[in-house]
């Protein structure tokens, strides 16, 4: 016998439950996903159609958001809606949603060789440990949290090594009904982002001597015990580019150069997506490996040959 409710109030139990098994960054992003989106297109309803599921994916492509903001956000939605069908709060049916074809692929920002070399020069004859912070993200593909959160203990002079065990993150969060924010120190996001990536020379050079005097408990970027957070770090690495007259890209845009300097010199592609701490190696081939027009040329010369050579 169903016990109805409305989304808003399976929502609610859902995620009392959700609490006590996934990490609190995970959580805080569940519930921003519930309070910001879900709640206001679906909160009064006690069930969901496929029309309804529909016409919020378009509002929400019109509005500006990404496919895989949304399809997140369906992702949130699927999990209301199969838990109160669990507790017999209300009846699931699968729900296919069709999104429009994207036809343009969204290009990747990059560096050009020159700028990145221009970066790392400027980075070595102008020492500051926020700009170190730079030099290991474009010489190990590291992403912003991970750098933020990067203790001197992390990093193995002894063996060339840096650890990557963390990362940071400001997160929503709700207390006795008040809506904050609070900076979270936290294990990286999956299992694979927990690795260990070996120092280039030239940062090794840089990181031993430092090394040897820093205190191992504070953070990298600040060499003081508090850190510096992800939204403070973008902006100083925007002015650096202004400082620099380099064309402005997003701080990811140091992991996507990284990787694409790594492509560029034929490594392996499952070495790369190692070093990236992606979860599956078809992250990286979808991301960074596109053949060009004279590869493409010769792998299907390579193909003829070996048909007349047969």
């Amino acid at each position: 016998m169903v016990t109805e409710k409305n989304i808003s109030q399976i929502a609610g139990l859902w995620k009392e439950e959700k609490r006590q098994f996934v990490k609190k960054s995970t959580f805080a992003a569940y519930s921003l996903i519930v309070e910001t989106h879900l709640q206001p297109a679906f909160g009064n309803l006690t069930a969901v159609t496929e029309k309804d599921v529909q016409d919020f994916v378009l509002q929400k492509l019109n509005g500006g958001l990404s496919q895989k903001t949304i399809k997140d956000m369906l992702i949130v939605l699927r999990m209301i809606l199969k838990f109160g069908a669990k507790k017999n709060y209300c009846v699931y049916a699968p729900i296919d949603v069709i999104f429009p074809t994207d036809r343009e692929r969204q290009e990747l920002e990059v560096l050009s060789i020159t700028n990145q070399k221009k970066i790392m020069r400027f980075v070595e004859d102008n020492f500051t440990f926020r700009n170190l912070g730079i030099f290991i993200c474009l010489s190990t593909g590291i992403r912003i949290g991970e750098i933020c959160a990067l203790t001197w203990d992390d990093i193995d002079t002894e063996n060339g090594v840096i650890h990557i065990r963390k990362t940071i993150q400001r997160i929503y969060v709700k207390e006795n009904g008040i809506k904050k924010t609070e900076l979270l120190i936290d294990t990286p996001k999956t299992a694979t982002s927990m690795r260990d990536i070996p120092m280039i020379k030239d940062l090794y050079e840089i990181l031993k001597p430092l090394k040897k005097v820093v205190n191992n408990d504070y953070f990298v970027l600040t060499n003081e015990a508090t850190p510096t957070e992800p939204r403070t770090y973008r902006n100083y690495y925007k002015k650096l580019l202004d400082k620099l007259g380099i064309p402005p890209i997003k701080f990811h845009g140091l992991r996507h150069s990284f990787a694409t300097r790594c492509i560029e010199s034929k490594c392996d592609y499952k070495t790369v997506s190692v070093i990236l701490g992606h979860s599956n190696i078809s992250t990286t081939l979808n991301l960074y490996v596109h053949p060009n027009y004279e590869q493409k040329k010769k792998c299907i010369d390579k193909m003829f040959r070996k048909i007349k050579n047969t």
